[in-house]
């Protein structure tokens, strides 16, 4: 089925331009016009706003028309499909990357990476292979699945404000997730998820997980929040600003981790945190070194003793506070005493401040004394570095299932009763309680670029699943399709 461009009602706005994963389509003299890599994928014809792009009713002449996901797109020789997985070589469609089939220790036996997909569900999965570890004849069955309940939860090690729970994440203007709630030292995206992967910019939403889990940097934008540059085992930049340390603790644990070395630079100290601003004197860990309440009261709502919390926002560990006077609310003068010296930081240490207070029960900033560089320093050297990173998240049901065996409830309930090792691409994974196989991976530990997408639109994971001969007879799997590994291998 040809794409055709209805050159009336095209208006040349570039909407398909940006959408096309093959890149077929140009402008000419603001009209749309289709070159041969064109699979005929149908993203034009759903992402156009005036309805100028359809499908006729004939294939595309000399084309091969892929049944490996329900898009069917019809590739011409030497051309790939929209997935990029698969490439027309003299008439035949062919996977266009190479079985990666390296065993790492306690993994596979072969990864699903190049393997092609079982898809429809009725197909026994590309790869069923079998060796002898340890004595033992052990089973892998791969399949490279489609899964449209699929995403990524990406982890951000920083203490700068990039938006509030909930808020919608977008890329190019389009939602692709939220902020999800905070983990401790770090911020939290969930990206992807059916709705969206099947809501009407799915398609930018499918790109962009596959783009994190391979490692590939994105620019996306909190509303009401900070745009972010993401890419997995990089600093993260946020507002144009490379971020470089995760914060040691919240306000409070800063100060009871460091209250010994604090108390011997200052006489009181404020450790901003957007979570839980900690104040020195009047913390148990301020008195376990000796001190008591030094009259100084922070800017932030009291919790408990030596524990206040903070607002979030644009300045300082993340609060509000742009300028650390301000993190200073009062000073009681008939505790406090003229020329003590407070120190204002965040839990990375990153920025510091240093004031004295006068008679009158004001305060003046002076220069940081070499002993409180040396504390601030401490807190420092005791902060990781900064990174993002991500985990896959997916469900297998459908072809990652019934390709393996004739009964895909006893597939789960092997995974769950751990008779069946699912892995991903090679990396161990963590599989949800309850029903179903609900699993996360870490990407990192993923054969690197190993995922893609196809435009229904849903991800594509490399799915393994690897279990003993004996369990797998008893599973009902697919015995006739089993090949030895070495066979596989040198094939």
């Amino acid at each position: 089925m040809a794409i055709v461009v209805d050159l009336e009602l095209c208006k040349g706005c570039g909407v398909c331009l940006k959408e096309c994963p093959n890149k077929a389509i140009s402008l000419e003299e603001k009209k749309a016009r289709l070159a041969d890599s064109c699979t005929s994928c149908g993203i034009c014809v759903r992402v156009c706003p005036f309805k100028a792009m359809h499908k006729n009713l004939d294939l595309k002449t000399g084309a091969v028309k892929c049944t490996s996901c329900p898009v069917q797109c019809e590739v011409l020789n030497g051309f790939i499909g929209a997935c990029q997985r698969y490439r027309n070589d003299g008439g035949k469609l062919v996977r266009n990357r190479r079985l990666v089939t390296d065993k790492s220790e306690g993994g596979p036996l072969i990864t699903a990476v190049g393997a092609g997909t079982s898809y429809p569900c009725c197909r026994p999965a590309p790869h069923i292979v079998q060796d002898t570890i340890d004595d033992v004849e052990v089973i892998t069955v791969v399949t490279e699945a489609p899964l449209s309940y699929s995403g990524v939860k990406v982890k951000i090690d920083t203490n700068l404000f990039i938006g509030n729970e909930g808020a919608k994440v977008r890329r190019n203007g389009k939602i692709i997730g939220m902020v999800d709630t905070e983990e401790y030292g770090s911020k939290m995206l969930t990206i992807g998820g059916a709705n969206l992967l099947t809501g009407k910019d799915g398609f930018i939403v499918a790109r962009t997980v596959v783009e994190i889990a391979n490692g590939e940097r994105v620019t996306v934008k909190v509303d009401d929040g900070s745009e972010l540059e993401l890419e997995v085992g990089a600093r993260p930049i946020i507002n144009g600003i490379i971020d470089t340390k995760m914060r040691v603790g919240c306000g409070s644990a800063t100060i009871g981790m460091f209250a010994s070395v604090l108390k011997e630079a200052v006489d009181e100290a404020i450790i901003l945190d957007h979570h839980v601003v900690g104040l020195l004197s009047e913390h148990l860990a301020g008195e376990f070194v000796g001190m008591s309440w030094s009259g100084v009261t922070p800017k932030a709502r009291r919790s408990t003793r030596g524990r206040y919390f903070g607002e979030p926002g644009p300045g300082w560990g993340g609060t509000d506070i742009e300028n650390p006077r301000d993190a200073i609310q009062s000073v009681d003068m008939l505790i406090a005493k003229a020329g003590m010296k407070i120190l204002v930081t965040e839990t990375t240490g990153q920025k510091a401040a240093l004031f004295e207070v006068e008679k009158d029960g004001g305060v003046i900033e002076i220069p940081l004394t070499k002993r409180v560089r040396q504390s601030v320093n401490t807190i420092v050297a005791n902060c990781e570095e900064a990174r993002v990173s991500a985990v896959y998240t997916g469900g297998t049901g459908g072809s990652a299932r019934a390709g393996v065996a004739v009964n895909p409830l006893q597939v789960t309930q092997a995974v769950h009763c751990g008779e069946a090792k699912l892995t991903i691409g090679g990396a161990e994974t963590f599989v949800l309680p309850g029903g179903g196989i609900n699993f996360m991976v870490d990407v990192e530990k993923v054969v690197p670029k190993a995922f893609t997408w196809v435009p229904t639109p849903a991800t594509v994971a490399p799915v393994e699943y690897t279990m003993t001969l004996e369990k797998y007879k008893e599973i009902g799997g697919h015995m006739d399709y089993i090949r030895m590994r070495e066979d596989i291998k040198n094939s």
